[in-house]
């Protein structure tokens, strides 16, 4: 069923959608928890009425400026109740829909609208939906290419999934999904497992996941583990592993053979980790949760690889997350950067001599990629050397933004 039939007929959607507004941009909650707890309060949707409220929710909150701007509310201490159904129906106008006939858009001059939605299309910050703070910042750091890059940061993200290759291989995985009557997966060519669906769905619900034969992972995240080069029998730790994406990826890549630690200051992460483990038959992997500086030092010069994808400002993922660019600012940035220094600085020597490290962030910004390994580089003089370094760029990959460093550790 197209979006025009659930506008036109089934108004409990489009107050489900408000819903999950109210609680983004009133309580400041994060889109996807909002998202998630609508879609408990009505578990007897189906997978198309899933995705048409999650895809407007997002498209919203995507194009959260221009929709306020073109709409002619004025934000001030409270979003009200009447407010959010003016921008509502100024979203309906800007995606090509007719208003449905309701009280809710009383008062909305669609004409007005549309005038309004070209007039703000000329404005860079406005079009985009980013805040001021943030278009000054792209600017000053990508010049000429931030236009291009915060354009891709704008769009919608497909779904990619990476195909666990201790159990199938990407074209095995792709029969084995037109199984289950997903029949819109496509390979990328640039990035070995990764398996792209051009239609959202929610994967977590089929056979093939719940049999561990894929993992939900962007295809340049996907190439951070790639880029550390380990081998089998390796010795290799991962720093920041969170809830295991990477980790997963590495212990594939290691063909189960060989031994990870994985370290975060987060213990619910590793506890995820684990059960995310076991469904993909991933046997090598040790988790450690980071309580004290005493669990890095005791791995002084044991690694052969290790793996840094460090906390960062995440503005190379806003295409699936775009409330964070609502949430962040300069002071968060600062932040991260000083935390990314220290993890450098106290983490690396983990490394043995002649092994070799991957500093990663999931920015966009030289200042949290580039401009920080070679600040490492200027502290330990002669003893690291920098091997090689990737970006992976929303424009021209149509991917997550990716910045990835490989050090070799000479002494």
């Amino acid at each position: 069923m197209s979006k025009e039939f659930y506008l036109k007929h089934h108004t409990f959607h489009i107050k489900a959608i408000f819903v999950a507004l109210k609680d983004i941009f009133e309580k400041n909650e994060y889109a996807d928890k909002a998202i998630e707890k609508v879609m408990r309060a009505n578990k007897y949707w189906d997978v198309r009425e899933r995705s048409f409220v999650a895809d407007v929710t997002y498209d919203i909150v995507r194009n959260w400026r221009l929709l306020v701007a073109a709409s002619g509310v004025e934000i001030d201490t409270k979003l009200s109740d009447n407010k959010l159904w003016m921008i509502f129906g100024t979203y309906l106008v800007f995606d090509g829909y007719d208003l449905p006939e309701s009280n809710y858009f009383k008062g909305l001059n669609e004409k007005k609208v549309i005038s309004q939605l070209e007039k703000f299309h000329k404005v860079r910050k406005i079009r985009e939906s980013i805040p001021d703070w943030l278009d000054k910042l792209g600017e000053k750091e990508l010049g000429k290419d931030w236009d291009k890059t915060i354009r891709a940061l704008n769009q919608r993200p497909t779904t990619v999934l990476r195909a666990n290759s201790l159990k199938t291989n990407p074209r095995e995985l792709q029969k084995t999904l037109e199984e289950e009557k997903i029949t819109d997966a496509s390979l990328i060519t640039w990035s070995p497992d990764a398996v792209e669906l051009k239609f959202p769905r929610n994967v977590f619900r089929t056979e093939a996941f719940h049999k561990g034969l894929f993992e939900v992972q962007d295809a340049s995240s996907q190439m951070v583990s790639e880029f550390l080069g380990v081998q089998p029998g390796m010795r290799v730790v991962d720093g920041c592993a969170g809830a295991g994406g990477k980790t997963l990826h590495l212990a594939a890549l290691m063909k189960n053979k060989g031994r990870i630690i994985a370290l975060d200051v987060k213990e619910k992460k590793l506890l995820e980790l684990k059960k995310r483990a076991t469904r993909a038959d991933v046997r090598i992997v040790e988790t450690r949760f980071i309580d004290s500086s005493k669990v890095v030092k005791r791995l002084k010069d044991t690694a052969d690889r290790l793996l840094l994808d460090v906390p960062c400002s995440g503005l190379g993922v806003l295409r699936r997350n775009p409330d964070s660019k609502w949430k962040l600012n300069m002071e968060e940035i600062e932040r991260v950067k000083t935390i990314q220094r220290d993890i450098l600085t106290n983490f690396s020597s983990i490394t043995k001599v002649d092994g070799k490290m991957v500093y990663a962030t999931c920015s966009i910004l030289p200042s949290e990629g580039e401009e920080q390994v070679k600040w490492f580089l200027e502290q330990v003089g002669d003893s690291w050397n920098l091997a090689g370094e990737k970006r992976y760029s929303p424009e021209i990959h149509h991917a997550d933004g990716f910045y990835m460093a490989l050090l070799e550790r000479k002494k």
